[in-house]
C-alpha cells in the first residue's frame, strides 16, 4: 500500500511520524474529525491539470481550491480539476481519494497552500480511508519541496 511506500521514504530519511487508525471516513473534514485533528491541520490532496499536466495541490481540509487564483499564482492559462481516470494509475496502491501529499513519490509536482504551511504539524491520508499519518510540516516541506502558492 501507499502507506508502506510513504513509511519507507520517511524511515529512510530518519523522520519521526505517528500513524493513527480511525473508523472509515471519506471527505477530508470527516477524516480530520475521525482522527481528532483540527481541519486546518489536515492536509487534503486535490489533483489538478495545469496547462494539461497533472499536479497535486495540498491544502487544509477547511479550504477549497480556487482554480482561477491558482492559475494566476502559477502563471498558467488553464487550471482544471483532474478526472480520476486521468490519475488513478499514478496511485495504484491507494484507495480512491486517499492519496498522500507526497507527490514526489508519484512523479508529480506539488503545490501547497500558505494556510497549511503555517501549521506546525500536519495529518494526511496515506493511501487508505482508515489510517492517518502525522508529522511536522517542516519535514514535509524539506522532503517534498512543494511550491507554496495562493490557491
Amino acid at each position: 500500500m501507499s502507506m508502506e511506500r510513504v513509511k519507507r521514504f520517511l524511515d529512510d530519511n530518519g523522520v519521526k511520524y505517528v500513524i493513527q487508525q480511525h473508523s472509515p471516513a471519506y471527505t477530508a473534514q470527516e477524516v480530520a474529525e475521525a482522527a481528532h485533528v483540527p481541519g486546518r491541520h489536515f492536509a487534503k490532496c486535490v489533483m489538478v491539470e495545469i496547462d494539461g499536466r497533472l499536479a497535486l495541490t495540498v491544502l487544509p481540509a477547511t479550504d477549497r481550491v480556487d482554480l482561477q487564483r491558482l492559475a494566476r499564482s502559477v502563471g498558467a492559462q488553464s487550471v482544471e480539476l483532474a478526472k480520476e481516470a486521468d490519475f488513478h494509475d499514478r496511485f495504484p496502491d491507494c484507495e480512491p481519494g486517499a492519496m498522500p501529499p507526497f507527490g514526489n513519490l508519484f512523479d508529480l509536482e506539488v503545490f501547497v497552500s500558505p494556510h497549511l504551511a503555517e501549521t506546525d504539524l500536519i495529518s494526511f491520508n496515506a493511501g487508505s480511508h482508515r489510517e492517518v499519518m502525522q508529522l511536522a510540516y517542516s519535514v514535509f516541506d524539506r522532503l517534498v519541496k512543494p511550491v507554496e502558492v495562493a490557491m
